[in-house]
């Protein structure tokens, strides 16, 4: 109870200081209005008792069951103990854990029947044990049931220091690091490191990189590998595997070699030696993400190999104990060449030259993790070379923690985009979990958004966007909406009865769940139109990646890290010409993609900036100019927003309060945000149309001016 006051007196307190700050000067009489608003509709009393640590896992009062297992293990005991404390079937039924030899079930498949959780590991009954409680309290057949996950490993990329911070974290410290000075265990680490685990095993995920792919060579340093040990030893019992990034140059930082070629057969004996090491200390250690020759890291290209050269290097020292490189193909060089083309072309000529335990880690877009972007076109062409995406749970480019988008619809347009890779139905999912390829294994990384704040990733609702990374690694053909419904279910249903107005389900689907899952099923379009619509992408301000920056370009920056490299605006037109009178880069796709991306009259209007520098007067499909349409893509996206918090104010009298007070500080941050997007955009590209705003879109609350000299980050906080 106390905790639950402590979290209702902050979200109050939160919320009110958000409305202060939410609405800019302009809009002064409606920031008294929403101070008074809060001090009369605010309640006094706690009605909810809203615990964020629990994710999506919150505790129920179990119905009685028997649970048979065959026999008792770390894993299996997991399995038993959540069916006993979660169970909500039928009081006093009476359910048989079977190991079981069926193929078509896979490692980490399973089938549920009617008293009956079977499969072919302690694995897959623990999963199917998370699935048939998951079934239980979101109203699915529980009976029936088989499934098998698409992907062999089902990643998060934790972006952690060694210091405890967090690259574009946004939700406290590391969870498994403090500095090099603090490495002993506590009881209280390994709390936390099993309610990680436990939260990932309920989704399917089953492997973690615990350090940033900017990677530090102290990760192999004697006291850090103790504690990734101690890590790996909470997380076993889920079944979930540790890997580590590491720096390429490590044998000249850490072993004092003087080279880090990787054929020198110093650094291959230095590499075979580290990883004995490592695994006497973790013997399922999973293996090395690296990042290498890119945004200034070392590589192999230092030396004047290849990057299959350096992957294949680590591979050889890791094949005898099971382990697997993660190469990621993010590289890009200060060159003429269009900057979207560049993993194509570095890769490409090394498709077919990896060891069998290498796999590629391509970014779901060929620029960087942008709100849209088409698939990269490595997805659709490497096809001798396991390639696995990358997907960024983090919201880097999609307002950190501070504003409400719902990822899955991105990811689901992603997965199931189609490549031609081998004719139509070469979707990107099926190109990279092994069912077009026939490869053994297969993975797909998220860059993760956990950290040691007691939401765990900022807000609660980011919470929505790790659940659904798990469910698609899962089983990529799972809709947005499904997913969305499971987890609004998951983690709010079970307030239904202790809010302002207490509600049957039926009554709770319809005034709480269904508002909801409308603001989240739209909230990521919402961002594109209000950040970077019609295929403009990478407008941000420098370093921080959050508010808008179309002009940032300080004298002596590399061009392709400014945002006029990508909108090229200018008084002709806007946009990047990558077609045949381009860059050319529609050439690294397939046909038919190549020739629809190449034409401006096929291209599909999502993607036209993207790929055509086009006049300020091109006519839309719409009838309207580019000018028009844009203006009022970007006006569009700042009345969606609008529109969510009217959706939200009336969950109020159905919602825990303290859901309520947060949800509400955040989307009053992203309306403010996004209408400094808007106006930032609009006026500074009119400089270029040198055209009027069309009629019905609103006028601007902040002058470019001032949004030219403000912090994003701080100005609406």
């Amino acid at each position: 109870m106390e905790k639950a006051l402590s979290l209702y007196s902050d979200a109050f307190h939160c919320s009110v200081m958000t409305t202060l700050r939410t609405y800019p000067p302009q809009w002064a009489t409606l920031r008294i209005l929403a101070i008074t608003w809060f001090l009369i509709q605010v309640p006094l009393g706690l009605w909810g008792t809203y615990r964020s640590h629990d994710l999506w896992l919150v505790p129920v009062t179990p119905a009685s069951v028997s649970v048979q297992v065959p026999h008792s293990s770390p894993t299996l005991d997991i399995a038993r103990q959540e069916l006993v404390t979660g169970w909500t079937g039928s009081k006093g039924s009476s359910l048989v854990l079977q190991l079981v030899q069926q193929k078509d079930l896979g490692p980490d498949g399973y089938r549920l029947e009617r008293d009956a959780i079977q499969a072919n590991t302690e694995l897959g009954l623990m999963y199917g044990a998370f699935d048939l409680l998951r079934r239980q309290r979101t109203g699915q057949p529980v009976h029936g049931v088989v499934s098998r996950p698409a992907y062999t490993l089902r990643i998060l990329n934790h972006w952690d220091n060694p210091d405890g911070s967090v690259e574009r974290g946004y939700a406290g410290r590391s969870l498994f690091w403090r500095g090099m000075a603090d490495l002993a265990v506590t009881p209280a680490d390994r709390t936390l490191w099993r309610e990680y685990a436990r939260a990932n095993a309920s989704v399917g995920i089953n492997a973690t990189v615990l350090n940033n792919v900017n990677a530090s060579p102290e990760v192999l340093s004697p006291g850090m590998l103790q504690r990734a040990a101690a890590v790996a030893e909470e997380l076993r019992p889920y079944g979930i595997r540790v890997f580590l990034s590491i720096n390429f140059s490590s044998p000249v930082r850490l072993g004092k070699l003087g080279t880090s070629d990787p054929l020198d057969e110093r650094v291959r004996t230095w590499w075979a030696e580290r990883v004995r090491e490592i695994y006497r200390l973790i013997p399922d250690f999973g293996g090395f993400l690296v990042k290498a020759n890119s945004e200034g890291l070392p590589g192999p290209q230092d030396f004047g190999r290849t990057h299959a050269d350096g992957a294949n290097m680590l591979a050889d020292a890791l094949k005898p104990f099971g382990g697997l490189v993660m190469w990621r193909a993010f590289v890009y060089q200060p060159t003429e060449t269009d900057r979207a083309k560049q993993a194509y072309q570095e890769f490409m000529p090394l498709d077919g030259k990896f060891r069998d335990n290498v796999i590629i880690q391509v970014k779901n877009g060929p620029v960087d993790f942008q709100p849209r972007e088409p698939f990269s076109p490595l997805f659709g062409a490497l096809k001798l070379t396991r390639v696995m995406p990358e997907l960024q749970i983090t919201q880097e480019y999609l307002g950190h923690s501070f504003q409400l988008v719902f990822l899955a619809p991105m990811w689901e347009e992603f997965l199931q985009s189609d490549t031609y890779q081998q004719g139509p139905g070469s979707t990107v999912a099926r190109c990279t979990d092994g069912s077009l390829s026939g490869h053994a294994f297969s993975a797909i990384a998220g860059v993760a958004n956990a950290g040691t704040d007691e939401n765990w990733c900022g807000y609660s609702f980011g919470q929505a966007n790790w659940y659904a990374f798990g469910r698609l690694a899962w089983d990529p053909g799972l809709k947005s909406r499904e997913i969305a419904g499971e987890w609004l279910r998951l983690s709010f249903q079970h307030l239904r009865t202790s809010v302002p107005v207490p509600l049957s389900v039926k009554q709770w689907e319809r005034r709480f769940a269904a508002p909801a899952l409308q603001i989240m099923l739209r909230s990521r379009e919402a961002a594109v139109q209000y950040m970077m619509p019609l295929g403009l992408h990478h407008l941000f301000a420098g370093n921080h990646h959050y508010g808008p920056g179309p002009w940032w370009a300080p004298p002596g920056t590399r061009e392709d890290w400014t945002p006029r490299y990508y909108h090229k605006a200018d008084t002709l037109g806007i946009g990047f010409d990558r077609s045949f009178t381009g860059s050319r880069a529609v050439e690294q796709y397939q046909e038919p993609l190549r020739s629809l991306y190449a034409r401006p009259e096929t291209c599909p209007e999502e993607l036209l900036l993207w790929f055509h520098h086009l006049p300020w007067t091109y006519r839309m499909k719409s009838g309207a100019t580019l000018w028009e349409e844009l203006c009022r893509q970007y006006d569009s996206g700042v009345r969606e927003v609008a529109g969510f918090r009217t959706l939200w104010e009336g969950v109020k009298p159905y919602a825990d309060p303290v859901v309520f007070a947060e949800v509400q500080q955040v989307l009053g941050r992203q309306q403010a945000d996004a209408q400094a997007w808007k106006d930032a955009c609009i006026q500074y590209f009119a400089r270029y149309s040198r055209m009027p705003v069309p009629e019905g879109v609103s006028a601007p609350v902040y002058a470019l001016d001032a949004l030219m000299k403000a912090d994003m980050r701080t100005l609406n906080q």
